[in-house]
């Protein structure tokens, strides 16, 4: 067949197919999945097996259905196909054939929901789902607030890490930002200053100590909270506490913590109150440990205080403000779609809770999901949304009350399959024996979880859509392009690496569109005040080393989140002439290509990249399967970006909050990563804590090495005395520390 339809493989399309295409063209099982990475030309693939399958014979155009998630790629695929073979194929979004069965069915197409086509309107709806309740339904109010309060991350204690550096770092991941708006040092006084705020006690976090204390040869006092109009001070004292043998009580703190030095500090703090006659109420790790942190500190201030609770609207206003609700609102609006989308239960979700070990955040999560959903399908009314849609045409297929007319179906970006998509094709394919399904996709570039995608239906393809043949099942076949038409063999190789890190992606093989003569992914390190300035010396660089045909050199600028777009763009372009610069989100770059690609704001955070909202580990408990492998999302989101990319890829990364992505890139030789900057300083670790010591420049000049963790730890060291660039350092037995310039320096016992 291959030796048949050679002259037509070879003038199909504009070049002539590979011999991978042709194969996935020409091969007819059951089930056919076509493994697609980056611009391996998978349109082509699917337009030509669609021409192919009518100038052979094999189907009439009305018994092929082409299906695609997004409508212009839908008129795309019906125009080339027709210019290809004159004849018109049925070319649909799913949405669009699920509407078509309803309407053929029940003679009349139900009103579609207002929202069901705009994803700021779905999400617009839930957010006012939410604030109605919580002003309506104490119970939703105390669940939202415990949320916020307690579950918004994943808690973990001070006693979950080993090292001060690690927990510095998790902390900082989670932006534990108070209602009032400041950033605090633990989960437990985030306890503490939410439920101040909450019943309206004014209070200052980490003041300075009204009286002077002179000749300490301590740090400036500064007391963990001050009740304003009390003047009364909180201490919130992490230690733990075990029962001994003789019935003594013993203190522990933090294995990283010397709790001699610890527990001393404590008594010079009471003593410093003691003497100066103010007033302290104490707090304990133990407390929240033994489930009373709260009810604690309630009974130790009531004999001083006055509550004012603040109103249930007036918090919720708070979070808003906070842009703590946008977020919880996008896991409530991606759970809600995946939840309808798989036919799950509460029941089912709190049973798949308890064999996660999802434990008390999965049931306040719960808590507020149930009564949002309840009321979200309240509002619905008679008209109804996407999931509902293509439910009931499934249905429909199912129990054959529409008959379909299609022998072959061609899917598209098979990654986002959908659990009720999914069972719309294979009710489809159920009603005809000799119906095919030939299904091209990438699982390396699965990135819309959010909008219901599961990504276990292509891992499991055979299973879930294979045919039955001589007593065996799950019959299929899987053909690898493998081709690239796009990236150079440095960012192919480099991109294929990272993604494939998780073992649960399909590996497939990789042909770059080229060799490069040099690096091609580069790292340019950056600070919070000098982002721009990096970003106009990487284009400047890029602007020189322009096509010396005088073509536009175009520069894709990829952001993980809408807000990443830098505001001078406009600037930018007007600067920059003879390069077409772009911003786009990673996710609505998918498709897309460019000769260079910025990646902007690799930072650590819950909005930094990887992403911390994405991935919570409570959109497992609606799906099929589980995905344990850290950032499982986020690193397919990195591979897109990367892949995007035809000659080089930048990533403009943070200094004081490097990304997780960027720090296994610069760490692993087999990246082939060159830094972007023309000083490579020998990283220096912090003594205090661990973390990283950065260089900051003085106004006069000179370079202080400043803890990477600047609120946490706070370390703050002079550079060399003679140079005054580098930081002296030593080996552990050594009794000299030397610098980079030579000097030597006798080491502080």
């Amino acid at each position: 067949e291959l030796m048949h339809w050679h002259d037509f493989f070879d003038s199909v399309e504009s070049n002539p197919l590979t011999p991978e295409q042709r194969l996935a063209i020409v091969v007819d099982e059951d089930a056919t999945l076509v493994l697609a990475g980056a611009g391996s030309g998978k349109t082509s693939v699917i337009t030509a097996k669609a021409a192919y399958l009518m100038k052979a014979g094999i189907r009439k155009p009305e018994e092929i259905l082409l299906l695609a998630f997004a409508r212009g790629a839908a008129q795309e695929m019906s125009a080339r196909i027709e210019e290809r073979c004159g004849a018109p194929v049925e070319v649909k979004t799913f949405h669009a054939l699920a509407y078509h069965i309803i309407g053929v069915v029940d003679g009349s197409k139900p009103a579609l929901a207002p929202h069901a086509t705009d994803d700021v309107a779905f999400l617009a709806l839930i957010r006012k789902i939410l604030k109605d309740l919580v002003g309506a339904q104490p119970a939703v109010y105390r669940a939202t607030i415990d949320w916020f309060a307690q579950f918004f991350v994943v808690p973990q204690s001070p006693w979950d890490f080993k090292t001060r550096h690690t927990y510095y770092t998790y902390i900082e991941k989670q932006d534990l930002r108070t209602l009032q708006g400041e950033r605090v040092k633990s989960y437990e006084e985030l306890l503490i200053a939410n439920w101040l705020y909450e019943k309206g006690i004014a209070y200052a976090y980490e003041p300075l100590y009204e009286l002077p204390l002179k000749g300490t040869g301590r740090r400036i006092y500064t007391p963990d909270f001050r009740l304003t109009d009390s003047g009364i001070y909180i201490e919130h004292f992490g230690v733990r506490r075990k029962r001994m043998s003789d019935g003594t009580e013993h203190l522990m703190t933090a294995p990283y913590i010397d709790r001699d030095a610890y527990l001393a500090d404590m008594e010079w703090k009471r003593g410093v109150h003691a003497t100066h006659g103010t007033v302290l109420i104490e707090t304990f790790s133990y407390d929240r440990q033994e489930g009373r942190l709260l009810q604690a500190l309630e009974e130790k201030l009531a004999p001083h205080v006055t509550y004012n609770p603040r109103r249930p609207e007036t918090i919720f206003n708070r979070l808003i403000e906070l842009h703590r609700i946008d977020s919880f609102t996008r896991l409530l609006g991606t759970f809600l779609r995946k939840y309808k989308n798989g036919g799950y239960s509460i029941q089912d979700c709190e049973n798949k809770a308890r064999a996660l070990k999802a434990g008390r955040r999965a049931k306040a999560f719960l808590n507020i999901f149930e009564p949002v959903y309840q009321e979200y399908q309240k509002r619905l009314g008679k008209r109804i949304d996407f999931e509902d849609m293509i439910l009931r045409a499934a249905h429909y297929a199912e129990i054959g009350r529409y008959d379909s007319p299609f022998h072959h179906i061609l899917v598209d970006e098979f990654q986002d399959i959908s659990q009720s998509r999914a069972r719309l094709i294979k009710a489809l394919k159920a009603q005809h024996a000799d119906t095919r399904l030939f299904a091209v996709g990438d699982d390396w570039q699965s990135i819309f979880r959010f909008a219901g995608s599961d990504i276990h239906l292509m891992r499991n393809f055979g299973h879930e859509f294979g045919g039955n043949f001589d007593g065996e099942s799950a019959v299929h076949r899987v053909i690898d392009l493998g081709r690239t038409f796009r990236s150079v063999d440095r960012i192919a190789f480099a991109a294929r690496r990272f993604v494939l890190k998780n073992p649960s992606q399909i590996p497939k093989k990789v042909i770059p569109a080229g060799t490069a003569k040099k690096p091609a992914i580069r790292i340019v390190d950056t600070e919070y005040n000098n982002t721009d300035t990096k970003l106009r010396e990487v284009l400047t660089n890029l602007s020189e080393t322009g096509d010396a045909n005088r073509r536009k050199t175009c520069v894709l600028l990829l952001g993980r989140y809408r807000f990443v777009r830098p505001e001078n763009l406009s600037e930018l372009k007007h600067q920059f002439p003879n390069l077409s610069i772009s911003y786009k989100t990673i996710h609505a770059s998918k498709g897309l290509e460019a000769d260079h690609v910025i990646l902007l704001n690799a930072a650590s955070g819950r909005t930094g990249f990887p992403s911390e909202i994405t991935d919570d580990p409570l959109l497992d408990l609606v799906s099929t399967e589980t995905e344990p492998f850290e950032n499982a999302e986020e690193r397919r989101v990195m591979y897109v970006a990367m892949t995007r990319a035809r000659h080089s890829l930048t990533l403009l990364a943070s200094v004081s909050r490097p990304s997780d992505f960027v720090s296994e890139l610069r760490g692993e030789a087999e990246y082939g990563i060159a830094s972007g900057d023309t000083n490579d300083a020998v990283p220096h670790v912090c003594g205090e804590c661990g973390g990283p010591l950065l260089p900051v420049p003085a106004r006069n000049g000179r370079i202080w090495y400043r803890c990477g963790h600047e609120q946490l730890c706070g370390n703050f060291v002079p550079a060399c005395s003679a140079c005054g660039k580098d930081m002296p350092s030593r080996e552990r037995t050594a009794s000299e520390a030397t610098c980079s310039c030579g000097k030597k320096f006798p080491a502080c016992p």
